[in-house]
């Protein structure tokens, strides 16, 4: 089963859901950041929260601390450190290190700390510089 929510999802303490959740507006903290952990899938416009754990996140940008989920498909992250099965993205920005178990698909990825690193451990990176999923958005008008 699966929240629906009108609007803006505003998150004003550590929040937990324990079914998938879609929400028609964005995901946003009030005053400071706090986590949102999800025990399903997340479909938003925008993330802005401290740490994000889910099983899939679907969003358009994403601007968390840590990220920990299954599937990632956004248009940009900017993160502290991501963690997830497949990542699918157009600008990935993280602090230290992002990885995938299986592959990375983006048009950039950069690590912000001097000492940075980003792999896949049992895929690959691969990056384009067209970003397919502008098309599917602007089709469908979803992503």
């Amino acid at each position: 089963m699966t929240i629906k929510i009108k609007g803006n999802l505003i998150l004003k303490a550590d929040t937990i859901y324990n079914e998938s959740i879609e929400v028609e507006g964005h995901i946003i903290c009030e005053s400071e950041r706090f986590s949102l952990k999800v025990a399903g899938n997340i479909d938003a416009w925008n993330i802005n929260a401290w740490n994000i754990n889910a099983w899939n996140i679907d969003a358009w940008n994403i601007n968390a601390g840590n990220i920990n989920a299954w599937d990632i498909n956004a248009w940009n992250i900017n993160a502290g450190n991501i963690d997830a099965r497949n990542i699918d993205a157009g600008d990935i920005f993280y602090y230290a290190v992002c990885f995938a178990y299986q592959n990375i698909k983006c048009k950039s990825i950069k690590g912000n700390r001097e000492k940075h690193k980003h792999f896949c451990l049992d895929g690959k990176i691969t990056k384009e510089m067209q970003y397919k999923k502008t098309v599917k958005m602007l089709l469908n008008g979803k992503f």
